[in-house]
Formats: C-alpha cells, structure tokens, sequence
C-alpha cells in the first residue's frame, strides 16, 4: 500500500509539472501568434510593395481592385503635386511608373455663354455675342481626351511645332489650344468669337485661346499642362512675384514654383499684349517631346 501511494503520488506530481509546463507553452504560443499577426501584417505590407514595385499602399488597394489595371497603376515615383491642382470632377491623373496618364471630359469648371441657356453655368455674353459666337455649346460635347507625358519631362535637343487642336489640358477640364484659328490662319478674325476667358467652342469642343481669367489673370497660377509634360502658368512667376524677363522662344524659363522647391523648366503666359487687350495661352513651340492628345 505504501508502495501504491508513493507511486500514485509521484504521478500526480508528474501530471501536475506537465500541466504547469503545456500552460507555460500556451502562453508563450499565444504571444508568439500575436507576434506573427504583427509580421505577417508588416510582412504583407512589405510584399505588396515589392509586388508593385515600390508603388503607394493608395496604388496597390487601385490594383487590387480592378485587375486589368495591374499594368496601369503600378510603378515607381511621386506624382508631381501641380497635379493636384486639377479639377477632380473633370479631369483624372494616374501615375503609371514613368509617365503620367490625364484624362479629361472636356468639361470647363465655370461659366461661359457657350453653356445651353438651361445649363446651370450658363451666363450672357459679354465680350462676345450671340451673333458673333461660334456654332455650339459646350454641353453637347460627349468625349473624353487622354494625354500620357512623362512624369518628369526633359527638354529635347530640338523644339517642334504645334498644331491645329488640343495641345495641352487646363486645370478646369477643358483643353489649350495654340494661336491658330486654322492652318495657317490667324486668330485675329476669330478673337470676337472668343468669351471672357479667350475660349470658344468647335471642331469639337470649348478649348482656351486666351488667358483663362476665371483661374488665372496676370497672377502666377497654374494653367494646365502642355502636351510635352511641361506645367503652363500665368504671366506672372510665383518665385518672384513679378513678370519673368528670362523666357525663352516658348515662354519657358527655369525656376522654382508654388509646387516644387527645386528649380524646374516651365512655360508661362507671355506677358506679351495681342490685339491691344489679351494675352494668347502658348504661341511658341514644344521645347519638349510632345504626345498627341486623342
């Protein structure tokens, strides 16, 4: 009997340091799941951003998402903050690695005659009139206009011309055109044709000759972006203050702007008076590699 239960008590003992030791073990398992939770989520993180190549968590739930726009939003870099400056409603960026992709529905943000009589943005014509406007308003345009430039563009070793329709997109959603009115015709015998914002519709859509004054009048803000990449501002430049003495052919200089602290290549609105009252968007040439805009 004393043989029994030394035995049985020396099991229980047993079975007792077991259960202390598998409670030990529990524990520290716990911790470690908690542990790996916290890796694997810092882990996941990490490969998403491999994956992508280095792309923003915003990019990657983008991707995530939609599928067929792997090839689209992954990449590498930051968007040029100027791009933020661009009407949401109207216009979409997207970074694609190296290049820059603008979307826009041709829309502009403010008001015009050129709306229908019914349209909330819809105004009288001031500078114009209803004889001398263009056919069109700008409500019966239905169509979008893409342009991919490069994120951060260089000027090339030679400049090119401009042509006839869109050659750059402004922040409201609408597009810029040149000093042309036609091949190789003027813009002085449609100026009366233009509204308060230098801009008029046809072929296709409303699109800006002149200095837009409803987003930019002799101040140093941002236009748009031409079809070579580079950022168009007004006549004035933000560095200083005062109008740019230093512009090239184009109208471009490098400096520093409101959207970068580095000093950058840039067009602006040439301080240059046309037909003794207006000031034309960009009569010069691309001083980088322009896209076409379709």
């Amino acid at each position: 009997m004393q043989t029994n239960f030394s035995q049985n008590f020396i099991t229980s003992l047993i079975t007792l340091g077991l259960t202390l030791a598998l409670s030990g073990c529990n524990g520290s398992s716990d911790s470690s799941v908690d542990t790996v939770d916290t890796i694997e989520s810092s882990d996941s993180a990490t490969d998403t951003e491999t994956d992508s190549d280095g792309s923003s968590d915003e990019v990657d739930t983008e991707t995530d998402s939609d599928d067929s726009s792997d090839e689209v939003d992954t990449g590498t870099g930051i968007l040029h903050s100027a791009y933020y400056e661009f009407d949401t409603d109207h216009v979409e960026v997207v970074l694609n690695g190296d290049t820059v992709s603008i979307e826009t529905n041709g829309l502009p943000n403010h008001t015009s005659p050129y709306w229908s009589a019914d349209h909330a943005l819809f105004v009288e014509p001031t500078v114009t009139s209803y004889e001398q406007m263009a056919p069109g308003n700008i409500d019966e345009f239905v169509g979008t206009y893409t342009l991919t430039v490069d994120n951060t563009p260089e000027k090339s070793a030679d400049t090119s011309a401009t042509g006839l329709g869109a050659i750059g997109i402004a922040v409201s959603g609408s597009v810029i055109y040149n000093d042309e009115e036609g091949p190789g015709i003027a813009l002085d015998g449609a100026v009366g044709s233009l509204d308060f914002n230098g801009a008029h519709t046809g072929p296709q859509s409303y699109h800006y000759h002149l200095e837009p004054i409803s987003f930019s009048e002799d101040d140093s803000n941002l236009i748009g972006v031409i079809a070579d990449g580079f950022f168009l501002y007004g006549r004035k430049c933000n560095s200083t203050g005062t109008y740019p003495t230093d512009l090239d052919a184009s109208g471009g200089h490098t400096s520093i702007t409101q959207h970068t602290q580095d000093a950058e290549y840039h067009y602006h609105i040439q301080n240059e008076v046309y037909l003794g009252a207006y000031y034309i968007l960009f009569p010069g040439d691309y001083q980088g590699s322009a896209s076409a805009i379709r």
